[in-house]
């Protein structure tokens, strides 16, 4: 799998590209199955919803589950990360977003590199979020809204820190969101699109492009897998205690794809 180059110069410019049924309908199924599995498991990596027991996000799946530690050496995941990023990348952070029917909560609009460069001192934005449809993902169920192009504005400051973390398990996006004025002037230059598509569509965007999304207010699930590439020189310098492994991923190998199924599928490799 490999970008065109009129698709590499739509990432650049407009810091997310959307690629329809990257995924087979087979492949979500088996990737469904292990998140509701890997859900149920308790544990600091499992994030709730606040006042209630869905889960909100989920985090390393792949160090748990063999389906997601297929999929992030997957060809077709890799060789875009690669052409983007360069050779040499590492799974900095895996995360499952999840909006329950009706209950599923918004994200408030962030950009993701401010929080890695905050709570882990991460060098620079040489990364690549690399997000997968679960679900099908319509106007009514919460789809991620970007201001596409607006990784290319300058510093922009967020709101003030909350007086206590939304969340004690992970930095939310509550904490670092904009301000009505900042967001405002980002939309006024850039405008907002949300993606949404069938399940197994796969979206790219950049560390730095502002989004966010609203609660869903349906009765259909929204789950969005998000794996989160960096480049292997890019470690994070964190200069107190490192966050938790299930948070940042220790591990800074150079991952090599492997092709083939993903184990639960015809002609799966089984391992140990």
């Amino acid at each position: 799998m490999q970008l065109s180059q009129e698709q590499l110069h739509e990432y650049r410019e407009r810091g997310v590209l959307t690629l329809d049924a990257l995924l087979t309908p087979d492949e979500v199924e088996v990737l469904r199955e292990a998140y509701l599995r890997d859900s149920s498991v308790q544990g600091d990596h499992r994030v709730a919803e606040r006042g209630r027991e869905e889960a909100r996000a989920v985090y390393a799946s792949h160090l748990r589950c063999p389906e997601f530690g297929a999929l992030v050496r997957s060809p077709r995941i890799l060789g875009p990360v690669r052409q983007i990023l360069g050779r040499n990348v590492y799974i900095y952070q895996f995360k499952i977003n999840s909006k329950p029917p009706f209950l599923g909560g918004g994200w408030a609009w962030h950009r993701d590199f401010t929080a890695w460069r905050l709570a882990d001192n991460l060098p620079k934005p040489l990364l690549v979020n690399v997000g997968v449809l679960l679900d099908e993902v319509t106007e009514f169920n919460g789809p991620v809204v970007f201001a596409p192009g607006s990784h290319h504005q300058g510093a922009i400051q967020g709101g003030p820190p909350a007086r206590e973390a939304a969340s004690q398990q992970h930095l939310d996006p509550d904490d670092i969101a904009l301000t009505a004025e900042e967001l405002t002037g980002l939309v006024d230059r850039y405008g907002m699109e949300s993606v949404k598509g069938t399940p197994g569509t796969v979206m790219l965007f950049h560390p730095e492009i502002v989004h966010g999304s609203a609660a869903n207010i349906s009765p259909f699930p929204r789950k969005l897998l998000i794996m989160t590439y960096n480049d292997c020189s890019n470690a994070p310098r964190p200069l107190g205690l490192p966050r938790p492994e299930y948070i940042v991923c220790r591990d800074t190998t150079p991952l090599e794809p492997v092709d083939g199924p993903l184990p639960g599928l015809p002609g799966a490799q089984v391992t140990a």
